[in-house]
């Protein structure tokens, strides 16, 4: 496993790489999450690369230090071909001033509660996706808003990448895998299931024929409202390409939700076909 720092010896490690290339972007002290996606990278492309995001006001080489080594190691283990460590300046020279924006399908959910977040996300990506240049990049499901619009990303800026949804990693009781659930109580952690339960029960209303948006939205509600450490934040029965909240199910939707459980911000979500 070839481990580059610098941009320019990406480009060079990139370029003699031959076959088709899957990429995986993460930031450090990886998961189960975003383990999945190389594993699934690693089942599908010839080659495999991960990028490290650098995180401003993190030290060194990397970014965040903390598990660095032993994500290496791991990722090794997993058979990837090559990893991208950024220096800081690498990853967010300074002085820079350039942005991506995209705009309907950011506006809501995320976007409205996180002002500013796709913003970073959308030109962070695009910046990965010049430099690795692979032909198909991995992201999770459990940011279904994220593929979302780095789909739209790909599209309008004509970027030669197909974008692979990965499926959400799960605990044994359903919570999304997340470094979020390791900064909840013993007490939030039994509660932060009602998330996937949530979605669950409007999944199971729907499988018997409800097609009422406002209905939907209302089991989402109710279930989040029966648990006592959980404060809803939003709700959302959306039109899975334009996120545009639906009155009818016609064709689908994407269930998401956000809740504070204790101070934890968490997120989950569930595609209906």
């Amino acid at each position: 496993m070839k481990i580059v720092t610098s941009l320019a010896d990406l480009r060079l490690a990139r370029h003699a790489l031959g076959g088709s290339l899957g990429l995986v972007m993460t930031r450090p002290a990886l998961h189960a999450g975003p383990l999945s996606l190389v594993g699934l990278a690693r089942a599908e492309c010839a080659q495999v690369a991960v990028g490290f995001f650098a995180k401003p006001g993190s030290s060194g080489t990397g970014g965040d230090e903390a598990g660095y080594a032993e994500d290496l190691a791991r990722l090794e283990a997993l058979g990837v071909d090559m990893v991208w460590a950024p220096a800081l300046a690498d990853a967010s020279p300074p002085g820079f001033q350039t942005w991506v924006t995209v705009e309907q399908v950011t506006a809501p959910l995320e976007g409205k509660h996180r002002p500013g977040h796709f913003r970073e996300a959308a030109t962070r990506v695009a910046r990965y996706l010049n430099a690795f240049e692979p032909q198909r990049a991995y992201f999770g499901q459990k940011d279904a808003q994220q593929v979302i619009v780095v789909r739209r990303l790909a599209r309008d800026l004509n970027y030669p990448v197909e974008i692979v949804a990965g499926p959400i990693v799960r605990e044994a009781d359903g919570l999304a895998a997340s470094r979020d659930n390791a900064h909840l109580s013993t007490a939030e952690r039994a509660a932060a299931p009602v998330l996937q339960r949530a979605l669950s029960a409007a999944q199971a209303a729907y499988a018997e024929g409800e097609r009422d948006g406002d209905a939907l939205r209302a089991i989402l509600s109710s279930s989040l409202a029966g648990e006592p450490l959980a404060r809803e934040e939003y709700v959302s029965v959306a039109d899975p390409e334009t996120l545009d909240e639906l009155e009818r199910l016609e064709r689908g939707a994407l269930l998401s939700l956000a809740a504070r459980v204790g101070k934890t911000r968490l997120t989950d979500n569930i595609v209906l076909e």
